[in-house]
């Protein structure tokens, strides 16, 4: 019960940040809910960097879903509980660019904390 439970959360953690990673590709405007602000989503260079950043989101979605279905529930715990490092990072940034801190704690630290959750969840079981 425990592993079904952690296992439907982590994949919709999943797909979550594929989603997430991909609005990217069709609607860059929307990194401004990363919490920078004043981030100029027109500007090439900085799409280029939003788009690492999409690419990034959706490979880590898909890790998470290669894991659910080759892996030990252990080995998906421990891979969610290293990537929650990922939204703490976010957060960190958020803060040092004087965005909101609520994004900054809400979603980014947020989604860390339910990464760990899973986490804890999957190892435990």
């Amino acid at each position: 019960m425990l592993v079904t439970v952690a296992n439907v959360l982590a994949g919709l953690v999943a797909a979550g940040i594929v989603v997430i990673g991909a609005r990217v590709f069709w609607a860059p405007r929307a990194a401004a809910g990363f919490g920078i602000p004043h981030t100029p989503t027109e500007d090439r260079t900085v799409q280029a960097w939003l788009t690492v950043k999409g690419v990034r989101d959706m490979a880590c979605g898909l890790f998470v879903v290669v894991l659910m279905l080759t892996a030990t529930p252990h080995v998906l715990g421990w891979f969610m509980l290293a990537a929650a490092a990922i939204p703490v990072g976010d957060g960190l940034i958020v803060l040092r660019s004087k965005g909101a801190k609520a994004v900054a704690f809400g979603v980014h630290w947020g989604t860390a904390a339910v990464m760990v959750v899973i986490s804890v969840l999957l190892l435990l079981s």
